[in-house]
């Protein structure tokens, strides 16, 4: 079996997972998508994981209880481990609501591959964007359990994110700038 360290020798370069997390809105897949794109130009191999995606296929037997948002971001977390291992560079865009869940992603991934940023934006902000119409569904009652409003999302706290980028403050350039570092 071939190990890692000859896996990011093919490739040239060193595998890690940003995991980006926040509000519906806030702008974490419109960032993971435009880094995809630089560090694909820029020669690297990258992989995209986003939120939508995954509960379309792998997750789509998840709900958003508790327990399934749990299971969503451990089965996210194991796969983001696995191409990180290979020496992709992974992209993980995730509400990850919890400070728990938070943690969980970190310890499967593990700390030197895990870079924990947060895309930052109030509840009312992304509901002004409301860019998938979810906010007004969930202003309905159509949508049960939506984060920000029927369930909680916490904010980090103490040495974590690694990165935060305020999509209310920065231009999307200037995100993707401070991200792409």
């Amino acid at each position: 079996m071939l190990d890692r360290p000859a896996k990011e020798r093919l490739l040239n370069q060193r595998g890690c997972v940003v995991w980006l997390y926040g509000l519906s809105g806030s702008g974490k897949s419109t960032l993971a998508n435009h880094l995809e794109r630089r560090l694909h130009d820029e020669g690297l191999l990258v992989k995209l994981l986003d939120g939508d995606k995954v509960r379309g296929g792998l997750n789509r037997n998840l709900g958003f209880s508790n327990a399934d948002r749990f299971e969503n971001i451990r089965r996210v977390a194991e796969v983001a481990k696995l191409f990180c291992d290979t020496g992709v560079i992974t992209l993980a865009a995730f509400i990850t609501p919890t400070r728990r869940l938070r943690r969980l992603a970190r310890e499967i991934v593990g700390e030197e591959d895990f870079i924990e940023t947060y895309v930052k934006c109030p509840f009312e902000t992304c509901a002004q964007r409301d860019v998938k119409g979810l906010y007004a569904k969930a202003q309905e009652g159509d949508i049960t359990q939506f984060t920000g409003k029927d369930s909680a999302f916490e904010e980090p706290e103490g040495k974590t994110p690694d990165i935060v980028i305020d999509t209310q403050t920065e231009t999307e350039d200037e995100s993707l700038e401070r991200l792409h570092q």
